[in-house]
This record gives C-alpha cells, sequence and structure tokens, in this order.
C-alpha cells in the first residue's frame, strides 16, 4: 500500500549534491542553496523605488473607487 522508501541522491545544475529519503531513487534539480541568489548573498534588486512612487502619486488623488460608489449611491436615495 506504502511506496517504497529510499536513500535519495538530489543533484543539482551547478554540480552540488546531497543525500536525502525519497520514493525516487535519483533526483535532478535546476537550483538549490548552493546557487541560489538569496543564499549566496548575490541577490539583485531591481529599481522599484520610481516604480512605487510612480504608483503612489497615480492613485494618490483618485481615492477607492468603492467608497465613491457607496456616497453617490446613498446620495441618490
Amino acid at each position: 500500500m506504502h511506496p517504497e522508501y529510499h536513500d535519495t541522491k538530489v543533484t543539482c545544475g551547478c554540480g552540488n549534491s546531497f543525500e536525502t529519503r525519497s520514493t525516487r531513487k535519483e533526483l535532478k534539480v535546476d537550483i538549490c542553496n548552493m546557487c541560489h541568489p538569496f543564499y549566496t548573498g548575490k541577490l539583485k534588486f531591481v529599481d522599484t523605488a520610481g516604480r512605487i512612487e510612480k504608483f503612489k502619486n497615480k492613485f494618490a488623488a483618485a481615492g477607492y473607487a468603492s467608497l465613491k460608489k457607496g456616497k453617490k449611491a446613498k446620495a441618490e436615495k
């Protein structure tokens, strides 16, 4: 009823490999903790500051559309 549980060799595209346990005997992965930018400290941040400011400026005066609809509906009654 239960699948067999094996010692599994996991191999990354960067060449790193490690042992774990799984129902498969071998796993191949594209990225691991040795080559992922978050874990290696080589994470590059996209300059989002300009985008955030542009978004805030665009929608600052607009307000919430749902609140405006509610006020119009109450005024019409």
